[in-house]
């Protein structure tokens, strides 16, 4: 797992990128994005948390592909509810299963839950390590518009 201070956005096109997302549905069905890459992805996409909804409805609160090479990350259950270690655990190897599943030589995700989520990078680094390899990159700056 390779660590940069770098907006996450700049790998558009380059790699998949992962979102950190939550499990929540919006009264039409859509997912609800957070902050951060979230929002910006949605404001972005505006289409992407319909997509991601459909999931939710379909399978629940994983790991999925979603259109713009970008991928779903979940770290809580809800836009309220606190980020989950457990979660972000089982999403980490989601990931890493789906990397392989699809061949992809680069992903990129920010730190998960430790943006407005309030954990600490140091509570979440050794759930990732585990996880990812060489192929992985944590973004460790804030998200910046794209």
């Amino acid at each position: 797992m390779q660590e940069q201070h770098k907006n996450i956005w700049d790998y558009l096109g380059r790699g998949i990128i992962a979102i950190t997302t939550n499990g929540s549905l919006s009264r039409d069905g859509r997912g609800i994005p957070g902050r951060g890459v979230a929002a910006q992805a949605a404001e972005h996409f505006p289409e992407l948390f319909r997509e991601l909804g459909c999931r939710l409805q379909q399978s629940g609160n994983h790991v999925y592909e979603l259109s713009h090479g970008l991928v779903s990350f979940p770290v809580e259950e809800t836009p309220w509810s606190l980020p989950d270690l457990r979660l972000i655990r089982r999403s980490a190897e989601e990931l890493r299963a789906l990397a392989d599943l699809r061949g992809w030589p680069l992903v990129v995700v920010p730190r998960p839950g430790c943006g407005g989520g309030g954990l600490r990078w140091e509570e979440v680094r050794p759930l990732l390590a585990q996880q990812f390899d060489e192929r992985f990159i944590v973004v460790t700056t804030p998200p910046q518009a794209f």
